[in-house]
């Protein structure tokens, strides 16, 4: 088994373990905050008989770990239940609902990746001097605000003040939505061949995109910068710059590469987050995905719903760090060379 097979089946199996407790503590937490979910369904006009039985047939009258066995039985066919909110099964909402998110958090990242890195190699290169100290204060300032603050004050800037971009939804109303193939919208509307449909939601997803990448450019800048300051101190940066070879091919080439391990570690993780962080960002542009599903679903307690929307996100989160460390073994070959027991 080649080491990099080897490090894929040992993160498989940890995630593995980390979904089972994810699912035991998010089951847990839904079902013992305050308020009973067939009540909140039905509504204040619901007869008690019938609010009975919808407890009897969620198994709301179980204990809860036999309440916990239902699901992982459910679960195990395939079946997340019936949300609540939406009356319709959990998995067609996640299918409906979660290409959105992942849209927005890829555009996001393509943002983070596409101005951190550059901006940090940048800052580096030029340490001590004015751009420098630029690169420094916007990074701070990217990392000093969440990001549902930087989506009201990008909304405020480029939507009010300057009305440059559109403040809600996906798509202009007056464009006819493409069928859906892989239900992000970018790819569908370029797939149908449909150039205005696709010219307005890239026109919609750049505010809430960069709103939500804002955070992880600052922070992927402040990384590379200093990942790299401290590789210009190593002898063979000092070597290639006696030897006279251009700054920048010393500093993309030579002080870039090593640093970019620790950063590209930061940068899987932020990039993960983004689905936590895109919650309230979905709710400032009225953005379609799951966070704001799953911001509903929580308010209304709907228990299914809930458990599904964690779940999934938690997998992404997992498979996002599975990508980075398969990224990174590639890149650094004493891992590969750890994963086949060698020092």
């Amino acid at each position: 088994m080649s080491p990099v097979v080897r490090l894929l089946v040992k993160r498989l199996s940890i995630s593995i373990i980390v979904l089972i407790g994810v699912s035991m503590l998010i089951f847990t937490i839904a079902r013992v905050i305050p308020g009973d979910p067939a009540r909140i369904a039905l509504g204040p006009n619901a007869t008690t008989e019938q609010v009975e039985q919808l407890r009897e047939k969620l198994h709301l009258n179980e204990p809860i770990w036999i309440q916990y066995g239902y699901f992982v039985r459910d679960f195990s066919r395939g079946d997340l239940g019936v949300s609540l909110y939406t009356n319709r099964p959990v998995t067609t909402d996640i299918a409906q609902f979660l290409p959105a998110t992942l849209e927005l958090v890829i555009v996001a990242g393509i943002f983070m990746i596409g101005f951190g890195i550059p901006l940090g190699i940048a800052s580096a290169r030029y340490r001590g001097k004015a751009a420098d100290n630029i690169i420094r204060v916007v990074s701070l300032l990217g990392v000093s605000a969440p990001s549902f603050v930087w989506a009201v004050i990008l909304m405020l800037l480029f939507a009010f003040f300057l009305p440059l971009f559109p403040i809600a939804g996906q798509i202009s109303d007056t464009l006819t939505v493409p069928p859906r193939i892989t239900g992000f919208l970018l790819v569908d509307s370029l797939l149908a061949g449909d150039i205005p449909a696709f010219l307005s939601a890239a026109h919609h997803i750049i505010l809430p995109a960069f709103a939500l990448a804002l955070s992880g450019i600052g922070q992927a800048a402040r990384l590379t910068r200093s990942n790299m300051v401290e590789t210009y101190d190593k002898p063979y940066i000092e070597m290639a710059q006696s030897y006279g070879f251009p700054a920048r091919r010393i500093a993309n080439r030579y002080a870039f590469r090593p640093s970019l391990i620790p950063s590209l570690t930061i940068i899987g993780l932020d990039f993960a987050a983004m689905l936590g962080n895109a919650f309230l960002v979905e709710a400032v542009y009225a953005w379609p995905g799951l966070s704001r599903y799953g911001v509903q679903v929580i308010l209304r307690k709907d228990l299914n719903a809930i458990v599904g929307t964690v779940l999934v996100i938690s997998a992404t989160f997992l498979i996002v760090n599975i990508i980075v460390d398969l990224l990174i073994a590639y890149i650094n070959p004493r891992i590969r060379l750890a994963e086949r027991g060698r020092p």
